[in-house]
């Protein structure tokens, strides 16, 4: 199966993969991270972009359910698309926590990624601002929002291994993601897949729970098999994002 690839979006795709701190219960953390911790992120780009400097200009959240255990290995991500990619810190971020948010995450990296838009679903996924109060960061649900943190072998070829997905299996995930009402499906390939732990991303939404079972019970092996590390992929459920920068 190919056909032409999706191109990538101009700019660099930062992800930040968030974990709360063995103390912090899911509500706190979300509470912090959404009253405290993203209205400074969207202040820091609108006054970056008034000085005529490189800034985010996306921002969106992910918040992800537990897995059939009841544990959350990664709590959510927050992804901010830039004009270019940002220098890189050493340290990670809150290691020395400059907000209530940091205070209960567990302090977290930036990862570079190149995205590719395979399905825009713009048309279902609205972004309604506040009107009572500022309007952002927002939310928004009604879909059930499948991650893929893919894992790649050691030592793979991520030339080959990059090409294949995006020319092989992409098109066979949107042609059966299209099938069970999937609406929007985007790939996130690390810019320095060899140092990060995860060589990339891909998201699908769904309607419902019911097109991803769908979505299982249809989909065929493509070959990305030869390349991901057996076990070691996550699939991680989400219903609902915050929306900072639209």
């Amino acid at each position: 199966m190919t056909s032409s690839p999706p191109q990538a979006t101009p700019g660099a795709k930062m992800l930040y993969l968030i974990k709360r701190r063995p103390t912090t219960s899911r509500e706190q953390l979300v509470a912090h991270w959404y009253a405290h911790h993203m209205p400074k992120v969207i202040q820091g780009a609108q006054n970056q972009a008034s000085q005529g400097v490189p800034h985010a200009l996306c921002y969106i959240v992910t918040l992800y359910d537990p897995n059939e255990d009841g544990e959350h290995v990664w709590d959510g991500v927050a992804q901010l698309l830039w004009q270019e990619r940002p220098a890189r810190s050493d340290t990670p971020h809150g290691t020395t926590p400059t907000d209530s948010f940091q205070q209960v995450a567990e302090p977290y990296v930036p990862w570079a990624t190149t995205e590719y838009v395979v399905m825009d679903g713009a048309e279902d996924l609205k972004v309604v601002p506040l009107t009572l109060d500022a309007p952002f960061p927002t939310t928004r649900s009604g879909f059930f929002k499948v991650t893929f943190l893919v894992k790649a072998k050691q030592g793979t070829d991520y030339e080959k291994f990059f090409t294949h997905w995006l020319n092989v299996h992409v098109p066979n995930v949107r042609s059966v993601a299209e099938q069970v009402g999937g609406f929007r499906y985007v790939v996130h390939h690390s810019t320095d897949p060899a140092s990060e732990p995860y060589a990339g991303m891909a998201e699908i939404h769904f309607r419902d729970e019911a097109g991803w079972a769908g979505y299982r019970e249809r989909i065929k092996p493509d070959g990305m098999g030869e390349w991901i590390a057996p076990g070691q992929t996550l699939v991680l459920g989400g219903r609902t994002e915050m929306i900072g920068i639209p």
